[in-house]
């Protein structure tokens, strides 16, 4: 090519609908400089084989939102580029066959309602009305949600490819991308059959390749490459042109209309990964063989559902590979391993519903260097090394891929790829009866069971099997002491002489103090969210340690590092696995520490937010007066290779006092009495300290500069428009799990965020944000009647201003 460019502000690999909804988004909102390359043409990957239905309700509510803008933007593309989208708004029915899966669909009925939307319940009636050509003999009942759709997949990317030109972006198609330049950690510039291109930042996009595209930077994007089949059928009677999309999940299988006929596919339990060694050169426009033997399992469920495709006739089959991920959730942001490296792939076959609005998110964390809103469900940052091994993704992706249609029960946990990490108590745990759940790789214990009863989970949309055995543990540390094991918290050390301006810059609390003190802060955006909740200790002038969450160490490590500004002397190491992590937490937690260790910690010696170094059975342990359950207690970090021999030496001593070990089901029940909140939960990057009642945490009354500083103090100038509250709720045939609708006054008003059962207060507790535009004032608060919508049912609550219950004091709102 004589025009073939050597530089471009961005580049975007792949032409599929993630990449051309990106450039698009750039080009029009960003008025960006785009390259846009595709090794094939556009839509020749897996955009064209899609199955193209589009539906919007997520439990997650801003990928919720980031599909509704999808469907806005389908709506009015043909518009702007004259070119048809095939966007037909024919709206989407789900199905129920038994009462486990009414109870999930009448949840998430509930959770369309707090995020706004219409989703209404049907009888089998009203949903064969709308559906006439199934069978409803097993329907327990249905839900319809009027503003879900399908679309025609190359319909669409083609007029997104009109729409990204129109604005300026350049597109190249046949030109294949066969390295990466990346300089002194951040891109440079993209290597390709037809020359090179340099960039300031390159956005990932190309598919089933992406994995492959991250590797040529060494950036990790764990993705696995799943045979995924359907076939389209000839027309049938009963069969209109505004059939809703249909899908019936307990039988695994989706439906929508295609010229008269049906579309028919489904996700079996038992998928066939492809290219697991590669995918093949020029697999452009290309499909694998029919496999009628496998699609057998689905084809008898469709026939039981639509009796009319034993004699309709079958005008394809298509077996097109997409790419899936090993949660099941898409990949999006700045990869942790490079500057300017960004990846949007891995869309669990609804890359056509998510296309429009994960366009418009990436190209708005391009630009700014920050996600838009919070999408730490799909952040690439939520993985860790553990994804870098292509066994294991194909394992669990596999895993994941047979779950699609499942039951999506509370606290249910993967089983593929375990255990992978263990701690060096994972054995001991084993003999007192833990039941283990996993987080980012780490064996942790969920709960023991009872001496005779076996540590396994039983599934259910109410108290599940482990609810005794929880409140057991919760007693226990409430009334005399618990051990938990928290090995799996990651853990980093920042270092050096200007290691204190670097935090202070980045950290919203005062971590300014002396060697032997630690601060709970949190990390903010630009525009004051949340991007981190976690622990900073001082151990010497020169030397912080942090700890945060298990499943944050990517994410938060990344941030850090990124925030770091230039030119300052500081380095970060994490440490995660150099420290085993036992908190000893309760009433008699200071009696039975005084047992094994010769050092002074009485409340006048070892005040709460210290940290200082203590000896337990010959071994050096750092310990952090701190606590996350609302009781007097310690972390306890020690060498790793201690941990065993320190466990065993708290479970001796604290035998008179009735200690015994707690799992992470106790540590939620226990936090949410105390009002402790959850990051990814409770506090996000769309909220801010001050709306989730931790204004007193950020360091505002002094003059010292740091990140999110400015928005904050914006933000103070005018009334709270969303404030974070507690509800108590006291029958106790209410679960309460998340996202369930507040009501004030008869008026939705938020949805809860976190919800339990207290066990000392003897109620359900639930966090939620309530929203005002005027303001959420005390008195706003105090002067309404609140409801929560549980399961489409609604049921009286209290608001409470007051933390439920004070460890410290031992006072119990009850």
């Amino acid at each position: 090519m004589t025009d073939f460019p050597n530089h471009a502000e961005i580049i975007v690999i792949g032409g599929g609908i993630i990449g051309c909804s990106t450039a698009y988004h750039l080009a029009r909102d960003h008025k960006a400089q785009v390259v846009l390359l595709e090794q094939g043409q556009i839509t020749s990957g897996s955009t064209w084989h899609a199955a193209g239905l589009v539906g919007q309700l997520r439990s997650s509510a801003s990928i919720t939102q980031v599909l509704k803008y999808s469907v806005d933007l389908y709506t009015t593309l043909e518009a702007e580029t004259g070119l048809a989208t095939g966007w037909k708004q024919n709206g989407g029915l789900r199905l129920a066959c038994n009462p486990e899966r009414w109870t999930e669909i009448k949840r998430q009925a509930t959770t369309a309602h707090s995020f706004g939307m219409e989703m209404a319940l049907l009888s089998p009636k009203e949903a064969l009305d709308l559906w006439p050509v199934m069978d409803i003999s097993d329907v327990v009942g249905a839900a319809f949600l009027p503003t879900d759709g399908q679309a025609n997949p190359s319909d669409i990317t083609q007029s997104l490819a009109k729409g990204a030109r129109m604005h300026g972006v350049k597109i190249i198609e046949g030109v294949k991308v066969t390295g990466i330049r990346v300089k002194n950690g951040a891109v440079e510039s993209v290597q390709t059959d037809q020359g090179e291109i340099s960039c300031e930042k390159l956005v990932n996009c190309a598919g089933q390749w992406a994995r492959e595209v991250g590797r040529l930077a060494g950036v990790s994007v764990p993705l696995q490459s799943m045979q995924h089949q359907y076939l389209v059928t000839e027309p049938i009677e009963g069969v209109s042109s505004d059939l809703p999309t249909l899908r019936d999940p307990d039988r695994l299988i989706y439906f929508k209309e295609e010229v008269g006929g049906l579309v028919m596919g489904g996700y079996e339990p038992n998928p066939i990964p492809w290219a697991t060694d590669g995918i093949p050169d020029k697999f452009q426009f290309q499909l694998l063989e029919d496999d009628w033997d496998h699609f057998e399992q689905l084809m008898e469920q469709a026939l039981v559902r639509v009796p009319a495709l034993e004699t309709s006739g079958i005008k394809s089959m298509t077996n097109g590979p997409e790419s899936f991920t090993p949660d099941g959730n898409y990949i999006m942001g700045e990869a942790p391993e490079v500057r300017g490296f960004f990846v949007g792939a891995g869309f669990n076959a609804y890359g056509i519903a998510a296309g429009g609005g994960a366009g418009w998110t990436l190209a708005e964390w391009v630009m700014t260097g920050e996600q838009p809103l919070d999408l730490w469900g799909v952040d690439i940052r939520r993985f860790s090394s553990l994804h870098h091994d292509d066994n294991w993704v194909l394992e669990r992706t596999s895993e994941a891929y047979g779950k699609h249609y499942t039951m999506a029960w509370p606290h249910e946990e993967y089983e593929s790829g375990r255990p992978h990490i263990v701690s060096p108590l994972y054995n001991r745990l084993m003999e007192m009866n833990a039941s283990f759940g996993s987080k980012l790789g780490w064996e942790r214990p969920n709960w023991f069971a009872p001496e005779g009863v076996e540590p396994k989970d039983e599934y259910s949309f109410g108290r599940q099997n482990w609810f005794d055995a929880v409140a057991a543990e919760h007693k226990a540390c409430r009334e005399a002491a618990a051990v938990f094991d928290q090995s799996s918290f990651a853990k980093f050390e920042v270092s050096g002489p200007d290691a204190e301006a670097a935090l202070s810059w980045i950290c919203a609390n005062n971590i300014a103090k002396p060697p032997g003190r630690l601060t709970y802060t949190q990390m903010l955006n630009s525009r004051g969210g949340i991007e981190c909740d976690l622990t900073v200790a001082r151990l010497a002038d020169d030397l912080f340690y942090i700890v945060t969450g298990t499943g944050f160490r990517t994410h938060d490590y990344a941030w850090i590092k990124d925030h770091i500004k230039p030119g300052l002397d500081v380095s970060m190491r994490d440490v995660t696995e150099d420290f085993g992590t036992l908190s000893l937490m309760g009433p008699r937690a200071r009696d039975i520490l005084e047992l094994i260790t010769p050092d002074d910690v009485s409340s006048d010696a070892f005040k709460f937010g210290q940290v200082r170094e203590i000896t337990i059975a010959g071994h050096t342990v750092r310990a952090l007066r701190i606590t996350y359950v609302g009781e007097l207690g310690w972390e306890l970090h020690m060498p790793i290779e201690s941990t065993l021999e320190v466990f065993d030496v708290l479970m001796a001593a604290g035998k008179a006092f009735g200690i015994r070990p707690a799992g992470y089901r106790a540590i939620d029940t226990l936090r949410m009495e105390k009002a402790y909140r959850a990051w990814g939960a409770d506090i996000t990057p769309n909220e801010t300290p001050d709306q989730a009642g931790l204004g007193w945490a950020v360091k505002m009354k002094s003059n010292v500069a740091f990140l999110g500083r400015e928005a904050i103090e914006k933000q103070r100038r005018q009334p709270l428009t969303k404030r974070l509250v507690c509800f108590s709720l006291e029958d106790e045939n209410v679960t309460l799990q998340g996202r369930e609708t507040i009501l004030r006054n008869g008026k939705p008003v938020g949805w809860l965020t976190s919800g339990n059962w207290g066990h000392t207060i003897g109620k359900n507790i639930g966090y939620g944000y309530v929203r005002h535009a005027d303001g959420v004032s005390d008195e706003y608060l105090n002067r309404g009647s609140y409801q929560l919508e549980v399961a489409c049912d609604l049921f009286d609550c209290t608001y409470e201003p007051d933390t439920l219950y004070d460890g410290e004091m031992k006072k119990i709102k009850a």
